[in-house]
């Protein structure tokens, strides 16, 4: 591979790092899902366009109130020829069908009332699994948790749990009638008022602040999570089944066709992969957005470390996003798209604006954003080849020279490895005969020895006068006699 490809490989997989900030110019991170805004400047713009949709539905129902007022009046006055109905009766009956069209009209066009009608077309359909997962033993422990943790607050505890409380009931008679993203907005609102009562309390100690919100947005975010996590109302599962398609169809992309600096013959490396795609895989468990930002974040930092460890340098953000991206093909995450929007929806905005964790969660939806749009011009590849490798009627990999030489490596180093067992088995029989032989002529030499200088078995020994059978004529013993001095 040449230094000109290599250079239009990473020019077609390169960010710059202005292009992961807000399009208004703010300075914070911003988001694809936001249309390259963050949060603050998005709500902003979203209200802005939601009131200008606002006046045009109101324009449209004016007139359309008009237009059958009109014809109203028209085929009143021609049913009042015969008979006159007096003027005061005439003017209440119109007045109170104005009255009723004009709340039918606003009604009709009202959003509650389109996502309400979209919520009937789903009512025969079978709840999903994330809409009839009951209330789990996690959920009761956040709830123990979190009151404990209130507890140490005390009188502004008690208050913030109240508050709490009221919102999640307040959000549960929203559910049916309301969108996702007035959902979504009810939340960051909540949000928003309770981290400013929250640093005139604590008279703006935002390490405080941040403590409590992270508490906050736990309780809450556990008890919404199964109404507001891919709800039916919207198309998430839709995106996801796409993303996941599209994911399994990129199977043939190489680490060499997206310039990744990372080495996965290096054992430590290895590890560093399989644990980055570990944590991207478990974000789908947690329920809590701050929780799986922190499984991006964990994804992230193995990121940095293989390179790392492949170059014995720190890496580079552009080094980052190519290896993201090969993880985010390699573990192909389930739900991944419902996860974003979850994330993007209702984590508090503060860390998807600021910080690592709005950082890395950025470039995780660039690296998504790239997956859907990869063509052949970002991996330097032909329109044919591209085509041939998204259909399986070839393969890269067998067109791959540096990967037939590993294959042929391999090869030659299991051969040496089966001569090397061939030679350690021969040792082996080799040992065994030679102590076989040994044995057998340790046993030759003792029996040879037996032989030339047999065992004599003699009697035991006997008293010096067993011999004297006239022992019995023998004087007796002399006996001690003492003589007195």
């Amino acid at each position: 591979m040449t230094k000109m490809s290599q250079k239009s490989e990473r020019r077609g997989i390169r960010v710059d790092q202005s292009e992961l900030l807000c399009t208004k110019g703010c300075g914070y991170y911003g988001n694809p899902a936001w249309q390259g805004f963050c949060s603050k400047c998005w709500r902003e713009e979203y209200h802005h366009v939601r009131q200008k949709q606002i006046k045009e539905d109101w324009a449209l129902a004016e007139r359309l109130q008009r237009e059958e007022e009109a014809a109203y009046a028209s085929s009143q006055g021609a049913q009042s020829q015969p008979s006159l109905t007096p003027f005061s009766k005439f003017e209440e009956k119109k007045s109170n069908e104005k009255t009723r069209k004009v709340t039918t009209v606003k009604k009709f066009f009202s959003p509650s009332s389109r996502i309400g009608s979209k919520k009937e077309s789903h009512e025969t359909k079978a709840p999903s699994p994330s809409i009839s997962r009951q209330a789990s033993i996690e959920t009761d422990q956040v709830s123990r948790d979190f009151i404990d943790f209130l507890k140490s607050l005390h009188k502004p505890g008690r208050e913030i749990h109240k508050q709490c409380r009221a919102f999640i009931e307040t959000m549960a008679t929203k559910e049916d009638h309301q969108s996702v993203e007035e959902l979504s907005e009810c939340v960051q609102d909540f949000y928003q008022n309770m981290s400013d009562r929250l640093l005139t309390h604590f008279k703006g100690s935002s390490e405080r602040v941040e403590r409590v919100m992270d508490q906050v947005e736990k309780y809450i975010m556990t008890r919404l999570y199964k109404n507001v996590f891919c709800p039916e109302i919207t198309d998430d599962e839709k995106k996801d089944l796409a993303v996941q398609k599209r994911i399994r169809a990129l199977h043939w992309v190489t680490i060499q066709m997206l310039c990744v600096p990372v080495d996965e013959e290096i054992p430590e490396v290895s590890d560093m992969v399989v644990k980055a795609i570990t944590d991207i895989i478990e974000m789908d468990s947690k329920r809590v957005p701050r929780d799986k930002l922190a499984c991006i974040t964990k994804c992230s930092k193995d990121i940095f470390n293989a390179i790392k460890i492949t170059r014995n340098e720190p890496a580079s953000a552009d080094d980052f996003l190519p290896t993201l991206i090969y993880i985010v093909l390699k573990a192909n995450p389930p739900r991944l798209q419902s996860n974003i929007q979850y994330i993007t929806r209702f984590c508090n905005p503060s860390r998807l604006m600021t910080g690592e964790d709005g950082y890395y969660f950025t470039n995780l939806c660039c690296a998504v954003a790239f997956i859907e749009k990869l063509d052949a011009q970002s991996l330097n590849l032909s329109p044919e080849d591209f085509e041939r490798y998204m259909t399986g009627q070839a393969s890269p990999r067998r067109q791959d020279p540096e990967g037939l030489s590993q294959v042929y490596q391999s090869l030659e180093l299991l051969s040496g490895l089966g001569e090397r067992q061939e030679r350690v088995l021969d040792g082996a029989r080799r040992l065994e005969t030679d102590l076989i032989d040994w044995q057998d002529g340790v046993a030759r030499e003792v029996q040879d020895i037996l032989d030339k200088y047999p065992l004599e078995i003699r009697p035991p020994a006997s008293a010096i006068d067993s011999d004297n059978v006239e022992n019995d004529r023998l004087p007796p013993p002399l006996l001690p006699q003492v003589f007195a001095g």
